[in-house]
Formats: C-alpha cells, sequence, structure tokens
C-alpha cells in the first residue's frame, strides 16, 4: 500500500485512483483479524530457541503482546499513516463508492489495536457516528487540523521512514510472542456470550463485562474482558496525554459480512444504508478495543444518538439494514461502560428494545400479557434472529440486578410484556439449530433478571390441545428449559456458560410456584423403582444432574444440586434418597445439613404438604439400599467373619492406631459437624483436648509401634 500515493490522489481528486487502491487492499485483508503473524511468529521461534539454549526465559513485562511492537516497525507505521489518512479525508464528505471503499479499509484497519490512535479522536468518532446515521450536537475536545496542509505531517514522517530504512534501521526485535489465537473483528458476534453471548455471554458469551452480560452473559453471562494499557502512536503531531485500554479479542462475525474476495467492485451505486452500515461496523471495532474510545463515546452522548435511530426506525415498516450493528454499537456501550446502563434505562431503553423484540419476531397478542402463538408459523429469518438476540443481551444489561429490587408498578408492567415476549422466544423456531439454541440461552439468561413477580404470566398462557399443563398451569415455558437443558447436557459443549442460568432461573422458579415445582419434580425426578444402578448413571436427565452434583466447577455443581435439593423441598432425607449421600454430600456440608437436621419451619412453609409416596418396587429393596451410594449393593463377604473377639479387638486398635498417626503427620484430619450442623475437626469438639492428646502419645504410640 503506496500511502503517498493516496495522498496525492487525494490532492489531485482522483477518485478513481483511491477507490482501485483501497479495493487491492481490501481484497488482500478482508478476512486478516490479526497482523504481523510472520513477523510475530519469528519473534516467537527466536524466544524458544533462547529459551532452548540458555534454559531461563527472559522476562516479558505483563502486557498484551499485541502492543509491544516497536514504534519504528515499518508495516505498523504505514497502516498507522494509511488509517490517519482516511480518517481526515471521509470528513471532505467523498462520493459514494469512494467513501464505501474507505470504510472498508477502515473496518479491517480497526481491527488492529496498534493504529487506532486516528480513529479515537472525537472528530473522527463523531465523523463515524455521522456516517453511521446517528446525529450528536456535542462540543468536541480535540484541536483543529492544519486545513491547509492536513496531511503535510504525515508526508514528513514518511519520508524520514524512507530515510530509516535505506539506512538499514530496521525492527527486528520487539516485544513479548503474540497470542496464536486468531484476531477476531467486532463486526463478529461477541457472549458473554454472553450472552451470549454474551456473552456474553455471547458475548456472548457466553456470558458477560464484570456482572453483566456475558454471555452469560452473564456476567452472571458475563463478558469478562482482560485489559491492558498501551499509548497509541499519534500521526502528525504530538502524542496524545491519555492511556488507552485495550480489550481482549472478540468472536469472529457469523453474519457472513466480511466481503467476500471475488466480489465484483463495479457493481451499481449502492445506498447510504450500505454505508452507514459500513461506518457502525468502525464504530463498534474501536470502541471495543479502546476504553478511551469508551469514555468519549459516552461523553459525546453517542448512546442518546442511537436510541433516538432506533426509536425512529420503529415506526417504519420494514428494519433499517444496519439495525444490527445499531444495536451492537448499543450492547458494547452498555456492556463496556457502566454508568450507560443507568442511562439508556431512564430514557426509555426497556420499552424501545421490547417493540424491537416484538418486530424481530412478529410477536402478535391477544390482550396486553398474552401472546398468540401460531404452531404452523414460519421459522424466524436467521437477520431477525440475530437482532433479536442483541436486543436481549442490551436489555439484560440495564435489567441484571431487577430480580434484587422492587419495582414500582410502571416497572413491573414493563416486565410482565417483557416476561410474555420471553416467553414466545422460548417457544419458537429459528432457520438454524445454532440460532435457536442461542435464542433460547440469551432468553434464560433475561428470564433470570427479571423479579419473579413477572413470570406469572408464563403460567397463564391459555392451555391448548399439546400444551405441557400441571394443575392448570402452563408448563410450556418449563418443558421448553428442560428440553434445552438435556440437549446441552447430551453435546456437552460449554455446560457451564449454558447450563448455569437455566438451572438457577427454574430453582427460583420452582421455590416461588408450587406448580412449576411439582412439574418438574415430576419430569425430572420420577417415583423410584429400578434402585439396582446408582443415581448417577444412566442417560436420564435426572442421571446427569447428579453427575453435575461432583462436577469439577463449583459453581456448575452447586447449581445443580440446588435445584434437585429444592425440587425435594429442601428435604434431607428425600434428596439423599433420590442422589446418594456421597453425591449430596458436598451441599448438605454447606448448608450445615450432614447429620441429615430439618429446615427450618420458615423454608417449610414455602412448600405444600405433598408427600413423597414410595413405589412398591422401591418398598420390596428399601432395606437393602445402601444410602451413601444410592443403589442395591451386592452382598459382600464379612471381613471378620472367623475371628475372635480378641481378634476382632486387636485389628480395631491397629486401624485406629493407623488412623492417629496419619491425623498427627497431617495426611488427614478427622472432622466432627458442631451444634450448627458445619464440619469441625475433632480435636475443636473434644471435652478434654489435653487427655485426649495424653492418650494418643502414650498407649497409641505404642499400639503404633506393635503395628511396625
Amino acid at each position: 500500500m503506496d500511502v503517498e500515493d493516496i495522498i496525492r490522489c487525494i490532492k489531485e481528486g482522483d477518485e478513481d485512483g483511491i477507490r482501485v487502491q483501497l479495493q487491492h487492499f481490501n481484497r488482500e485483508y478482508a478476512q486478516c483479524f490479526f497482523f504481523d503473524t510472520e513477523e510475530q511468529e519469528r519473534r516467537r521461534r527466536q524466544e524458544l530457541e533462547r529459551f532452548k539454549k540458555n534454559k531461563v526465559r527472559e522476562y516479558v513485562p505483563d502486557s498484551d503482546s499485541d502492543y509491544d511492537e516497536k514504534a519504528e516497525d515499518p508495516e505498523v507505521i504505514l497502516r498507522l499513516h494509511l488509517t490517519s489518512v482516511l480518517s481526515q479525508y471521509i470528513r471532505s464528505d467523498p462520493p459514494g463508492r469512494v467513501l464505501r471503499a474507505c470504510l472498508q479499509t477502515l473496518r479491517i484497519l480497526s481491527r488492529d489495536k496498534k493504529v487506532l490512535g486516528p480513529l479515537v479522536t472525537d472528530s473522527s468518532l463523531l465523523t463515524l457516528a455521522k456516517l453511521g446515521g446517528v446525529n450528536c450536537e456535542v462540543p468536541t475536545r480535540d484541536d483543529e487540523d492544519d486545513s491547509e496542509n492536513p496531511y503535510g505531517a504525515i508526508l514528513e514522517a514518511l519520508a524520514e521512514l524512507r530515510r530509516s530504512e535505506g539506512c538499514g534501521i530496521t525492527s527486528d526485535e520487539g516485544g513479548d510472542a503474540g497470542d496464536e489465537e486468531e484476531e477476531e473483528d467486532m463486526e463478529a458476534h461477541s457472549s458473554a456470550e454472553g450472552s451470549g453471548d454474551s456473552a456474553q455471554g455471547d458475548a456472548d458469551g457466553e456470558g458477560g463485562c464484570g456482572g453483566y452480560y456475558s454471555g452469560g452473559g452473564a456476567d452472571e453471562t458475563r463478558y469478562t474482558r482482560g485489559s491492558n494499557t498501551t499509548t497509541h502512536a499519534c500521526v502528525g503531531g504530538e502524542p496524545r496525554g491519555s492511556i488507552y485500554k485495550m480489550l481482549a479479542r472478540g468472536k469472529r462475525d457469523n453474519r457472513m459480512s466480511i466481503v467476500p474476495t471475488g466480489q465484483d467492485e463495479e457493481e451499481e451505486e449502492v445506498g447510504d444504508d450500505v454505508q452507514k452500515k459500513e461506518a457502525m461496523k468502525v464504530l463498534c471495532n474501536v470502541v471495543y478495543n479502546s476504553i478511551w474510545a469508551q469514555e468519549r463515546a459516552s461523553e459525546l452522548r453517542l448512546l442518546s444518538g442511537v436510541t433516538e435511530v432506533l426509536g425512529m426506525e420503529t415506526q417504519s415498516l420494514s428494519p433499517h439494514c444496519g439495525q444490527f450493528y445499531e444495536l451492537r454499537f448499543m450492547f458494547l456501550l452498555t456492556a463496556l461502560r457502566p454508568e450507560l446502563r443507568m442511562q439508556l434505562k431512564q430514557e426509555g431503553g426497556l420499552p424501545l428494545l421490547a417493540t424491537i423484540l416484538e418486530q424481530c419476531l412478529e410477536v402478535q397478542w391477544s390482550d396486553q400479557q398474552q401472546v398468540l402463538r401460531d404452531p404452523s408459523a414460519p421459522p424466524v429469518p436467521t437477520e431477525a434472529t440475530q437482532r433479536a438476540m442483541e436486543a436481549l443481551k442490551i436489555l439484560f444489561n440495564i435489567t441484571y440486578t431487577a430480580h434484587t429490587q422492587q419495582p414500582s408498578e410502571e416497572d413491573m408492567a414493563l416486565y410482565r410484556q417483557l416476561a410474555a415476549i420471553l416467553g414466545h422466544c422460548l417457544m419458537i423456531s429459528c432457520e438454524g439449530e445454532k440460532e435457536t439454541d442461542d435464542l433460547k440461552g440469551h432468553t434464560v439468561n433475561l428470564l433470570s433478571a427479571l423479579p419473579l413477580g413477572c413470570l406469572e404470566v408464563l403460567a397463564s398462557v391459555p392451555l391448548t390441545l399439546n400444551s405441557e399443563q400441571w394443575e392448570g398451569a402452563n408448563m410450556d415455558y418449563v418443558h421448553s428449559l428442560l428440553l434445552y437443558m438435556e440437549h446441552k447436557l447430551e453435546k456437552g459443549h460449554k455446560v457451564k456458560e449454558k447450563l448455569t442460568p437455566a438451572l438457577n432461573f427454574l430453582t427460583e422458579c420452582s421455590r416461588a410456584h408450587r406448580q412449576t415445582r411439582r412439574y418438574l419434580r415430576q419430569q425430572v425426578l420420577p417415583a423410584l423403582r429400578d434402585v439396582s444402578l446408582r443415581p448417577e448413571h444412566g442417560d436420564t436427565l435426572k442421571s446427569r444432574l447428579v453427575r453435575l452434583m461432583t462436577h469439577v466447577d463449583t459453581e456448575l455443581k452447586h447449581c445443580a444440586a440446588d435445584f434437585l435439593f429444592v425440587l425435594c423441598k429442601e428435604n434431607v432425607g428425600r434428596f439423599v434418597k433420590y442422589t446418594g449421600y456421597g453425591n449430596a454430600a458436598g451441599l448438605l456440608a454447606t448448608r450445615g445439613l450432614l447429620g441429615g437436621q430439618s429446615i427450618s419451619s420458615v423454608t417449610m412453609a414455602q412448600y405444600s404438604s405433598d408427600s413423597d409416596s414410595d413405589t412398591e418396587e422401591y418398598r420390596q429393596a428399601k432395606a437393602r439400599v445402601n444410602l451413601v451410594t444410592g443403589r442395591v449393593e451386592q452382598e459382600q463377604p464379612d471381613p471378620m467373619a472367623g475371628m475372635t473377639e480378641e481378634e476382632k479387638e486387636v485389628e480395631a486398635r491397629r486401624l485406629v492406631s493407623l488412623f492417629s498417626r496419619l491425623s498427627r503427620e497431617n495426611v488427614i484430619q478427622p472432622m466432627g459437624l458442631n451444634a450448627e450442623g458445619l464440619l469441625t475437626p475433632m480435636s475443636g469438639l473434644m471435652s478434654d483436648p489435653m487427655a485426649e492428646e495424653n492418650e494418643e502419645n502414650g498407649g497409641g504410640m505404642n499400639d503404633l509401634e506393635d503395628v511396625e
């Protein structure tokens, strides 16, 4: 890329020359998400060779390796100058085709965190926002550019670079080796994704940024971004005094919005909509990659401008083609700037996003709180699904603390309306299986954030012939979530990210709604009949959930155990009966219930007095069930058969001595239950610790010597 030639074309007004050069760059780097890969791989190999030779790894500062390139790297400088040139040129209102090529080039360059300096100025952010259809009349902090010779400093820098290269001054050494993970364009779906994505968590996600969607969110799905500090180079002037921080990489765009390399660039003149979409893509990349850009976007009130644009689009018959990126930009701002969440909520973001969600899913209302369902309706198109998921992620960001607060009557009415839409989201299908699962995941994330009182609308949906119901309450949404959970458990991919929100939501619903708990218990914990297998063995939903109770991830195993415990009405005996004492021990120890204590009367009052009737098959085998394993064990031979009473006593003393030795050497620590039912070291429970210690140091030691 000849940056000087582009500047010459700009000065001469050679629009075709500009477009041809930029199109060549765009075709070459259309799918490039990580610049300087060859140089970074070379440095990685050099570091490996030095490590093999010296056996000592050199100290590497704790920073993102993408930013450790020396400022003298010619490739970085050229991209930096190109970014600066184009960021100034697009302010001169170039023709449509040229502007589109410039924006596509800036979109590619904005993936490179080392060249964002020219794009994070107030004038650049406002220019991109204006090109994206977002107007914002806010004074900027930027100094005025040299209107007579805006490219003079860049030309001088390029001349200096040529002189340096001519003298053989090149950058062979750099910072830390780059990460092998592919750089992701923030045109892409981020969650928690957290959410999902959010986080993201979606972003996706899965989640969620700190305690917000991720994906999780959730932040909760929770899109948590690590950031490191670096200073952007500034082209043609003094360096900016501010420090810029970068976020971790996002995910590749699944919307196929990357320009194909073989696209016919000589197509007819494109409309303003495509240019607005390209500008919003650049804004998304810049805001995602730079904390300084996030701060300036907040002060420039770009969120208010996007909210106004989306509000006008909801009044039109068809959505704007760039609405996905407008929603993505709003998601990034609310995820990365906590103060903007409350601002969006106060500016009417909740009803606005609910309306967008309705339009994406073509929701039809029978009355204010009930959505009409058409089983014969076609699947939701992919584009509409992706816009709906972005709206769900934003809604999570601005409502994720709603369940911990006492909402006003006006907010409660909005939450009920939103809950009805979310129930519809759980029942519809999309064009792809992945889109259907992702939509349900983001829906569950948002449902878990809403106050429990507004969820009654889900069970009050009128019943149909094919509806799942319990005692007259509609259980279609619960049945859909059970199928979703079972599908995720079968796939075994991102189990924690996908299942934790669903388990938490169903647990709280079971505590609050008797019909929901009874239906879930019938589906998940049916009456025991075959007790020849351990509770964790098998392919049923119950078996899979019991296996999660001993999962290495603490949060996931606690969620699964809490869910099953609530289905057992928090009754220890019933819980042990269905899961086995070995699987249940973790939750019982956490709750102080290892001794089989009953739960408090306050907790008991939450549950009805329905009984747990045993089947005839279980009653016949009950006496032979091993409560630790939860199954009927095969009879084992008596290890003390044929031993006299004296021999049994000697063996018992030997075992006591061995345990005493293990305890003294801190290999094991004997534990007991205190008055609160919590595990406590036995030394703290002894009535006379000194006498016990003397006994161990006396007779116990002699017995140990006899064993040895």
